[in-house]
């Protein structure tokens, strides 16, 4: 079997959007992909409302942890991508060659109202992550 292709998926806090894609990358495209996440300013928690609405279409990802990019800095990727503003701004250079790629999603965790009207924010996230970055990815599948 082929080496799987690598992807690191960076936002800023890396508790709801980049946690979302990641889980989708390994629940979706995992035979060829395998993802990690990272912030530029990692939160405490991935927030629980992203936990729950990746739970409702079978995608766990319970046991995220918000992680700082410079971790992975050594490390070799074959895409680097970059989900909010604020990351592709501060997104560092990495070592070696890598391919990066934006596309810019609104944050969840912003949502405001009652818990059903921020679920629904989160939602739609979830359902974007998937249709516009899942065939980005895939398109690049060796």
């Amino acid at each position: 079997m082929a080496r799987k292709q690598r992807v690191l998926i960076l936002c800023t806090g890396n508790s709801c959007r980049s946690q979302m894609a990641e889980g989708w990358v390994e629940h979706q495209l995992g035979e060829t992909w395998e993802a990690r996440s990272a912030g530029t300013n990692p939160a405490e928690d991935v927030h629980p409302l992203a936990v729950t609405v990746m739970a409702e279409v079978e995608v766990d990802i319970s046991r995220g942890v918000p992680e700082d990019v410079d971790r992975y800095m050594s490390e070799a990727w074959d895409l680097v991508i970059t989900v909010c503003d604020s990351a592709q701004e501060k997104c560092p250079v990495f070592p070696t060659p890598v391919e990066t790629l934006h596309v810019s999603f609104p944050d969840p965790a912003d949502a405001e109202g009652t818990r059903e009207e921020q679920i629904e924010v989160f939602r739609v996230a979830r359902d974007q992550i998937r249709r516009q970055l899942l065939p980005e990815i895939e398109r690049r599948t060796r």
